[in-house]
């Protein structure tokens, strides 16, 4: 079965939808964009997370040691890198690592593939951000190397499309956040809506 993360949550009236609906990790965003929250925001939310649903921190460029207080503070129990970070600062973090990547092209998707962090992510190039831009990509770009390892799905998927991105490219899990808002706010309709568009396509 797919699994399910709704990233970039800043209000506690929409993490108890999520869970609610069956969300299996929450995202939040510690790099600059608008659904930006500090630690002790995400503190205060990880409150309502059930163990049973993953705490996933997003960084962008950030020092080993500020990642690692942060997953230790809120707590994380992942930690997302969308930046240029260097494959050496794997080591250092503490929690398990999901490594972001932006695909443009067949060989941003052998790139990816071949990442030495436990879990890949593929998403679409960002815009102001460096992800949450609603914009898909090219899934076949995945094509030759979907199958070699279990990787998650991000970048434009909402409740009208992420049927058939199941479909085309298997991931392990989808990722979504602007795909779920209403004029930039998390929409509990459509949190709802996706989260029971993922379980269709893969019941």
């Amino acid at each position: 079965m797919t699994r399910i993360k709704i990233c970039g949550l800043k209000q506690a009236e929409h993490v108890k939808v999520a869970v609610d609906a069956g969300a299996d990790a929450i995202g939040f965003v510690f790099a600059e964009s608008s659904r930006k929250v500090t630690p002790k925001q995400a503190r205060e939310l990880a409150r309502l997370i059930p163990s049973s649903v993953k705490k996933v921190g997003v960084f962008v460029d950030s020092l080993p040691e500020d990642i690692n207080r942060i997953a230790r503070d809120v707590p994380l129990d992942y930690v997302q890198l969308h930046g240029d970070e260097p494959d050496e600062i794997l080591e250092s973090i503490d929690v398990p690592v999901i490594r972001a990547y932006s695909i443009r092209s067949s060989e941003d998707a052998a790139n990816a593939f071949a990442s030495p962090a436990p879990l890949i992510l593929v998403d679409a190039p960002g815009t102001a951000y460096r992800g949450g831009s609603g914009h898909t990509f090219n899934w076949k770009e995945l094509e030759h190397y979907r199958l070699t390892r279990p990787f998650i799905l991000a970048g434009g998927l909402n409740p009208g499309n992420v049927a058939a991105a199941i479909q085309q490219v298997r991931p392990v899990m989808v990722d979504v956040s602007s795909g779920v808002e209403t004029a930039g706010t998390k929409d509990p309709e459509k949190i709802t809506a996706f989260i029971r568009a993922v379980r269709e396509a893969t019941r």
